[in-house]
Protein backbone atom coordinates (compact mmCIF):
# COMPACT_ATOMS: atom_id res chain seq x y z
CA UNK A 1 0.00 0.00 0.00
CA UNK A 2 1.90 3.34 -1.18
CA UNK A 3 0.30 5.25 1.52
CA UNK A 4 1.76 3.49 4.06
CA UNK A 5 5.15 3.12 2.53
CA UNK A 6 5.30 6.45 1.66
CA UNK A 7 4.61 7.57 5.88
CA UNK A 8 7.33 4.96 6.80
CA UNK A 9 9.74 7.18 4.38
CA UNK A 10 8.50 10.69 5.43
CA UNK A 11 8.69 9.92 8.29
CA UNK A 12 12.53 8.09 8.08
CA UNK A 13 13.51 11.24 6.29
CA UNK A 14 11.84 13.92 8.50
CA UNK A 15 12.82 11.88 12.04
CA UNK A 16 15.26 9.70 11.43
CA UNK A 17 15.31 6.26 13.11
CA UNK A 18 11.66 4.02 12.97
CA UNK A 19 8.18 4.73 13.96
CA UNK A 20 6.63 2.62 16.51
CA UNK A 21 4.39 1.55 14.05
CA UNK A 22 2.36 2.32 11.00
CA UNK A 23 -1.86 2.51 10.61
CA UNK A 24 -3.93 3.64 8.31
CA UNK A 25 -8.01 4.42 7.47
CA UNK A 26 -9.61 4.09 4.24
CA UNK A 27 -11.85 7.37 3.01
CA UNK A 28 -15.45 6.50 2.33
CA UNK A 29 -18.49 6.96 -0.19
CA UNK A 30 -21.86 6.98 1.10
CA UNK A 31 -24.11 4.75 -1.22
CA UNK A 32 -27.34 6.17 -0.16
CA UNK A 33 -28.41 8.11 3.12
CA UNK A 34 -26.85 11.32 3.12
CA UNK A 35 -27.34 14.59 5.66
CA UNK A 36 -29.62 12.12 8.08
CA UNK A 37 -26.98 10.87 10.37
CA UNK A 38 -27.00 13.37 12.55
CA UNK A 39 -31.27 12.69 12.79
CA UNK A 40 -30.40 9.40 14.00
CA UNK A 41 -31.00 7.99 10.62
CA UNK A 42 -29.58 4.95 8.89
CA UNK A 43 -26.66 5.41 6.51
CA UNK A 44 -25.02 2.87 3.85
CA UNK A 45 -21.37 4.08 3.40
CA UNK A 46 -18.59 1.77 1.96
CA UNK A 47 -14.57 2.19 2.90
CA UNK A 48 -12.14 2.75 0.09
CA UNK A 49 -9.07 1.72 -1.06
CA UNK A 50 -7.47 5.31 -0.70
CA UNK A 51 -6.13 5.65 2.85
CA UNK A 52 -4.66 8.04 4.91
CA UNK A 53 -1.20 6.60 6.68
CA UNK A 54 0.37 8.01 10.18
CA UNK A 55 3.73 6.57 11.09
CA UNK A 56 3.67 7.15 14.86
CA UNK A 57 6.42 7.55 17.70
CA UNK A 58 5.78 8.14 20.84
CA UNK A 59 7.71 10.87 22.83
CA UNK A 60 8.38 12.12 26.38
CA UNK A 61 8.66 15.65 26.07
CA UNK A 62 5.46 17.02 25.64
CA UNK A 63 5.58 17.99 21.88
CA UNK A 64 3.79 16.82 19.11
CA UNK A 65 5.43 16.96 16.04
CA UNK A 66 3.54 16.73 12.48
CA UNK A 67 5.04 16.05 9.01
CA UNK A 68 2.79 15.72 6.28
CA UNK A 69 3.43 14.66 2.74
CA UNK A 70 0.49 17.42 1.67
CA UNK A 71 0.70 20.14 4.19
CA UNK A 72 3.35 22.30 6.09
CA UNK A 73 4.62 20.69 8.97
CA UNK A 74 3.91 21.73 12.15
CA UNK A 75 5.18 21.39 16.25
CA UNK A 76 2.95 21.82 18.47
CA UNK A 77 2.77 21.03 22.52
CA UNK A 78 0.66 18.92 24.93
CA UNK A 79 -0.30 22.11 26.43
CA UNK A 80 -1.76 23.47 23.09
CA UNK A 81 -3.94 20.80 22.65
CA UNK A 82 -4.94 21.22 26.16
CA UNK A 83 -6.03 24.77 25.37
CA UNK A 84 -7.51 23.94 22.05
CA UNK A 85 -5.94 26.47 20.49
CA UNK A 86 -4.32 24.45 17.28
CA UNK A 87 -5.19 25.82 13.61
CA UNK A 88 -5.42 24.50 10.07
CA UNK A 89 -5.46 20.91 9.48
CA UNK A 90 -3.09 20.05 12.67
CA UNK A 91 -6.47 20.52 14.64
CA UNK A 92 -7.47 17.06 13.23
CA UNK A 93 -4.57 15.14 14.57
CA UNK A 94 -4.71 17.17 17.82
CA UNK A 95 -8.36 16.76 18.15
CA UNK A 96 -8.01 13.17 18.19
CA UNK A 97 -4.73 13.31 20.93
CA UNK A 98 -7.47 15.38 23.00
CA UNK A 99 -10.40 12.98 22.77
CA UNK A 100 -8.10 9.26 22.90
CA UNK A 101 -4.72 9.87 24.23
CA UNK A 102 -4.34 8.77 27.86
CA UNK A 103 -3.69 10.95 30.82
CA UNK A 104 -0.29 11.89 30.81
CA UNK A 105 0.41 11.59 26.92
CA UNK A 106 4.23 12.88 26.34
CA UNK A 107 3.59 13.56 22.88
CA UNK A 108 4.35 11.73 19.31
CA UNK A 109 6.24 12.26 16.29
CA UNK A 110 4.06 11.72 13.29
CA UNK A 111 4.36 11.73 9.65
CA UNK A 112 1.21 11.53 7.52
CA UNK A 113 0.37 10.32 3.79
CA UNK A 114 -2.38 9.82 2.21
CA UNK A 115 -3.97 9.21 -1.14
CA UNK A 116 -7.59 10.11 -0.16
CA UNK A 117 -8.56 12.91 -2.61
CA UNK A 118 -8.80 16.45 -0.50
CA UNK A 119 -11.96 18.19 -1.14
CA UNK A 120 -13.64 15.61 -2.79
CA UNK A 121 -15.99 14.93 -0.22
CA UNK A 122 -14.82 11.27 0.29
CA UNK A 123 -13.90 12.31 3.99
CA UNK A 124 -9.94 12.42 4.24
CA UNK A 125 -10.53 13.93 7.35
CA UNK A 126 -11.80 11.70 9.16
CA UNK A 127 -9.44 8.99 7.71
CA UNK A 128 -6.74 11.11 9.42
CA UNK A 129 -8.53 10.69 11.71
CA UNK A 130 -9.28 7.54 12.69
CA UNK A 131 -6.33 5.92 11.66
CA UNK A 132 -4.22 8.17 14.25
CA UNK A 133 -6.38 6.84 16.70
CA UNK A 134 -6.00 3.41 15.77
CA UNK A 135 -2.54 4.24 16.58
CA UNK A 136 -2.91 5.65 20.19
CA UNK A 137 -5.63 2.87 20.92
CA UNK A 138 -2.30 0.29 19.84
CA UNK A 139 0.09 2.06 21.46
CA UNK A 140 -1.45 2.42 24.65
CA UNK A 141 -3.75 -0.63 24.94
CA UNK A 142 -6.88 0.21 24.27
CA UNK A 143 -9.36 -2.10 23.10
CA UNK A 144 -9.78 -2.41 19.28
CA UNK A 145 -11.90 -4.93 18.50
CA UNK A 146 -15.15 -4.27 16.72
CA UNK A 147 -16.78 -2.72 20.11
CA UNK A 148 -13.73 -0.97 21.30
CA UNK A 149 -13.68 0.55 17.22
CA UNK A 150 -17.26 2.06 17.87
CA UNK A 151 -16.09 3.72 20.93
CA UNK A 152 -13.19 5.22 19.12
CA UNK A 153 -15.08 6.13 16.43
CA UNK A 154 -17.09 8.50 19.05
CA UNK A 155 -14.19 9.63 20.00
CA UNK A 156 -13.11 11.06 16.51
CA UNK A 157 -16.45 12.55 15.93
CA UNK A 158 -16.15 14.34 19.50
CA UNK A 159 -13.11 15.80 17.84
CA UNK A 160 -14.17 16.37 14.68
CA UNK A 161 -17.13 18.65 16.31
CA UNK A 162 -16.01 19.57 19.57
CA UNK A 163 -12.27 20.41 18.84
CA UNK A 164 -11.56 21.10 15.23
CA UNK A 165 -15.37 22.79 15.11
CA UNK A 166 -16.96 20.92 12.27
CA UNK A 167 -20.53 19.72 13.66
CA UNK A 168 -20.44 16.28 11.53
CA UNK A 169 -22.46 13.40 12.40
CA UNK A 170 -20.38 10.74 12.82
CA UNK A 171 -20.92 8.60 10.44
CA UNK A 172 -17.41 8.84 8.37
CA UNK A 173 -15.84 7.62 11.58
CA UNK A 174 -17.54 4.66 11.80
CA UNK A 175 -17.14 3.12 8.31
CA UNK A 176 -13.32 4.31 8.59
CA UNK A 177 -12.62 2.39 11.39
CA UNK A 178 -15.35 -0.44 10.90
CA UNK A 179 -15.85 -1.15 7.39
CA UNK A 180 -15.20 -4.53 5.86
CA UNK A 181 -14.09 -5.61 2.17
CA UNK A 182 -17.04 -6.39 -0.38
CA UNK A 183 -19.63 -5.24 2.15
CA UNK A 184 -21.45 -2.00 2.65
CA UNK A 185 -22.24 -0.89 6.33
CA UNK A 186 -25.57 -0.15 7.11
CA UNK A 187 -25.57 2.01 9.68
CA UNK A 188 -27.88 3.05 12.58
CA UNK A 189 -27.11 6.16 13.57
CA UNK A 190 -29.05 6.19 16.90
CA UNK A 191 -28.15 3.44 18.30
CA UNK A 192 -24.52 3.18 16.69
CA UNK A 193 -25.06 -0.87 15.53
CA UNK A 194 -24.06 -2.14 12.50
CA UNK A 195 -24.98 -4.43 9.74
CA UNK A 196 -22.52 -5.39 7.09
CA UNK A 197 -24.26 -5.93 3.84
CA UNK A 198 -23.11 -7.78 1.34
CA UNK A 199 -22.40 -5.64 -1.63
CA UNK A 200 -20.06 -6.98 -4.86
CA UNK A 201 -21.09 -4.80 -8.57
CA UNK A 202 -18.25 -6.21 -10.39
CA UNK A 203 -19.46 -9.55 -9.88
CA UNK A 204 -23.18 -8.38 -11.40
CA UNK A 205 -21.28 -6.73 -14.46
CA UNK A 206 -21.43 -3.26 -12.59
CA UNK A 207 -19.29 -0.62 -11.33
CA UNK A 208 -19.52 2.28 -8.87
CA UNK A 209 -18.01 5.46 -10.53
CA UNK A 210 -16.65 8.21 -8.57
CA UNK A 211 -16.70 11.87 -10.22
CA UNK A 212 -14.35 14.37 -8.21
CA UNK A 213 -16.25 17.43 -9.62
CA UNK A 214 -12.96 19.44 -8.62
CA UNK A 215 -15.03 21.88 -7.26
CA UNK A 216 -13.75 22.58 -3.94
CA UNK A 217 -16.37 20.41 -0.84
CA UNK A 218 -16.50 23.28 1.97
CA UNK A 219 -17.99 22.57 5.39
CA UNK A 220 -16.99 25.11 7.46
CA UNK A 221 -18.36 27.84 5.56
CA UNK A 222 -21.58 27.26 7.82
CA UNK A 223 -23.98 25.60 5.25
CA UNK A 224 -23.64 22.20 6.63
CA UNK A 225 -24.35 23.67 10.07
CA UNK A 226 -27.18 25.50 9.14
CA UNK A 227 -28.89 22.43 7.56
CA UNK A 228 -28.21 20.69 10.82
CA UNK A 229 -29.64 23.14 12.72
CA UNK A 230 -32.72 23.22 10.75
CA UNK A 231 -33.10 19.32 11.05
CA UNK A 232 -32.88 19.65 14.89
CA UNK A 233 -34.94 22.84 14.54
CA UNK A 234 -38.08 20.67 12.41
CA UNK A 235 -37.57 17.70 14.72
CA UNK A 236 -38.62 20.36 17.86
CA UNK A 237 -41.46 21.70 16.32
CA UNK A 238 -42.66 18.05 15.43
CA UNK A 239 -42.33 17.14 19.34
CA UNK A 240 -39.79 14.33 18.33
CA UNK A 241 -36.59 13.86 19.43
CA UNK A 242 -35.29 13.45 15.89
CA UNK A 243 -36.82 13.07 12.63
CA UNK A 244 -36.23 9.09 12.66
CA UNK A 245 -39.31 9.26 14.59
CA UNK A 246 -41.94 10.71 12.28
CA UNK A 247 -42.81 9.68 8.94
CA UNK A 248 -44.54 12.68 8.26
CA UNK A 249 -43.47 16.70 7.80
CA UNK A 250 -47.20 17.85 7.05
CA UNK A 251 -47.49 19.81 10.35
CA UNK A 252 -44.39 22.24 9.13
CA UNK A 253 -45.75 25.54 8.24
CA UNK A 254 -42.52 26.66 7.60
CA UNK A 255 -41.61 25.43 3.82
CA UNK A 256 -37.93 25.52 4.08
CA UNK A 257 -38.22 23.45 7.48
CA UNK A 258 -40.46 21.05 5.55
CA UNK A 259 -38.24 20.57 3.12
CA UNK A 260 -35.13 19.99 5.13
CA UNK A 261 -37.55 17.53 7.24
CA UNK A 262 -38.55 15.86 3.90
CA UNK A 263 -35.55 14.72 2.49
CA UNK A 264 -34.30 13.18 5.98
CA UNK A 265 -37.70 11.37 6.25
CA UNK A 266 -37.59 10.40 2.35
CA UNK A 267 -33.60 9.33 2.46
CA UNK A 268 -33.95 7.00 5.90
CA UNK A 269 -36.59 4.95 3.60
CA UNK A 270 -34.63 4.93 0.50
CA UNK A 271 -31.65 3.47 2.70
CA UNK A 272 -34.00 0.89 4.14
CA UNK A 273 -34.80 0.02 0.47
CA UNK A 274 -31.53 -0.08 -0.88
CA UNK A 275 -30.43 -2.48 1.90
CA UNK A 276 -33.00 -5.00 1.36
CA UNK A 277 -32.65 -4.47 -2.32
CA UNK A 278 -28.96 -5.48 -1.36
CA UNK A 279 -30.18 -8.45 1.02
CA UNK A 280 -32.09 -9.57 -2.26
CA UNK A 281 -28.94 -9.28 -4.61
CA UNK A 282 -30.74 -7.12 -7.01
CA UNK A 283 -27.62 -4.62 -6.71
CA UNK A 284 -29.42 -2.66 -10.27
CA UNK A 285 -32.60 -1.77 -7.57
CA UNK A 286 -30.23 0.68 -6.25
CA UNK A 287 -30.20 3.02 -9.41
CA UNK A 288 -33.49 4.83 -8.83
CA UNK A 289 -32.98 4.92 -5.79
CA UNK A 290 -30.18 7.13 -6.44
CA UNK A 291 -31.73 9.10 -8.49
CA UNK A 292 -33.86 10.08 -5.94
CA UNK A 293 -31.72 10.73 -3.40
CA UNK A 294 -30.12 13.59 -5.82
CA UNK A 295 -33.26 15.13 -6.54
CA UNK A 296 -34.25 15.29 -2.61
CA UNK A 297 -30.72 16.87 -1.94
CA UNK A 298 -30.95 19.04 -4.71
CA UNK A 299 -34.07 20.50 -4.39
CA UNK A 300 -35.65 19.79 -0.97
CA UNK A 301 -31.95 19.89 0.76
CA UNK A 302 -30.22 22.47 -1.11
CA UNK A 303 -26.45 21.20 -0.76
CA UNK A 304 -25.94 20.33 -4.72
CA UNK A 305 -24.39 22.36 -6.94
CA UNK A 306 -23.98 23.45 -10.72
CA UNK A 307 -20.79 21.09 -10.96
CA UNK A 308 -22.73 17.80 -9.31
CA UNK A 309 -25.85 18.41 -11.38
CA UNK A 310 -23.69 18.52 -14.29
CA UNK A 311 -21.64 15.41 -13.68
CA UNK A 312 -25.03 13.63 -12.03
CA UNK A 313 -27.45 14.39 -15.23
CA UNK A 314 -24.43 13.89 -17.68
CA UNK A 315 -24.34 9.91 -16.29
CA UNK A 316 -27.72 9.67 -16.74
CA UNK A 317 -28.11 10.48 -20.00
CA UNK A 318 -24.97 8.67 -20.99
CA UNK A 319 -26.52 5.60 -19.51
CA UNK A 320 -26.05 5.18 -15.52
CA UNK A 321 -28.62 3.10 -13.82
CA UNK A 322 -28.55 5.92 -10.91
CA UNK A 323 -26.24 8.67 -10.05
CA UNK A 324 -25.85 11.27 -7.14
CA UNK A 325 -23.59 13.49 -5.52
CA UNK A 326 -22.42 12.56 -1.83
CA UNK A 327 -20.95 13.75 1.04
CA UNK A 328 -21.59 16.88 2.83
CA UNK A 329 -22.39 18.88 -0.45
CA UNK A 330 -21.47 22.25 -1.70
CA UNK A 331 -18.95 20.87 -3.92
CA UNK A 332 -17.12 17.49 -4.06
CA UNK A 333 -18.17 13.77 -5.35
CA UNK A 334 -20.41 12.36 -7.60
CA UNK A 335 -21.25 8.74 -7.80
CA UNK A 336 -22.26 6.87 -10.43
CA UNK A 337 -23.88 2.92 -10.79
CA UNK A 338 -22.75 2.22 -14.09
CA UNK A 339 -22.71 -1.09 -16.14
CA UNK A 340 -18.82 -1.67 -16.02
CA UNK A 341 -19.03 -1.90 -20.03
CA UNK A 342 -20.27 2.00 -20.04
CA UNK A 343 -18.04 3.03 -17.74
CA UNK A 344 -15.55 4.88 -20.03
CA UNK A 345 -18.46 6.15 -22.02
CA UNK A 346 -19.78 7.70 -19.23
CA UNK A 347 -16.87 9.24 -18.05
CA UNK A 348 -16.43 11.34 -21.54
CA UNK A 349 -20.00 12.33 -21.42
CA UNK A 350 -19.23 13.62 -17.72
CA UNK A 351 -16.15 15.45 -18.88
CA UNK A 352 -17.66 16.62 -22.20
CA UNK A 353 -20.85 18.23 -20.22
CA UNK A 354 -18.30 19.80 -17.86
CA UNK A 355 -16.61 21.50 -20.56
CA UNK A 356 -19.24 23.01 -22.31
CA UNK A 357 -20.27 24.80 -19.20
CA UNK A 358 -17.04 25.85 -18.56
CA UNK A 359 -16.74 23.56 -15.34
CA UNK A 360 -13.08 22.21 -14.26
CA UNK A 361 -12.52 19.14 -15.28
CA UNK A 362 -13.38 15.97 -13.39
CA UNK A 363 -11.67 13.37 -12.15
CA UNK A 364 -12.66 9.42 -11.91
CA UNK A 365 -11.87 6.46 -9.76
CA UNK A 366 -13.42 3.02 -9.67
CA UNK A 367 -14.24 2.10 -6.75
CA UNK A 368 -14.98 -1.13 -4.36
CA UNK A 369 -15.80 -1.66 -0.74
CA UNK A 370 -12.68 -2.13 1.20
CA UNK A 371 -11.57 -2.85 4.84
CA UNK A 372 -11.82 -0.59 7.62
CA UNK A 373 -8.56 1.10 9.57
CA UNK A 374 -5.75 -1.24 10.10
CA UNK A 375 -1.87 -1.70 11.19
CA UNK A 376 0.40 -1.87 7.65
CA UNK A 377 2.38 -4.49 7.40
CA UNK A 378 6.17 -3.75 7.03
CA UNK A 379 7.54 -3.42 3.75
Amino acid sequence: MSACTDARALFAHEFGGSPDGVWCAPGRVNLIGEHVDYADGLCLPMALEHCTAVAVRRRADGILRLRSAGFPGTDITVTDIVSRVVPGWAAYVAGVVWAVGPAGFGGADIAVSSDVPVGAGLSSSAALECAVALALAELFGRATDDTGRAVLASACMRAENDFVGVPTGGMDQQISLRGRAGHAMLLDCRTGTVRHVPFDPAADGLALLVVDTAAPHRLVDGQYAQRRRAVEDAARQLGVDSLRDTDSVAALRDTILARRARHVVTEIGRVRAAASALDAGDVRALGPLLDASHRSLRDDFEVSSVELDSAVDAARDAGALGARMVGGGFGGSALALCDAAAVEKISHAVRVAAGRRGLPQPRFWKVAPAAGARRCARP
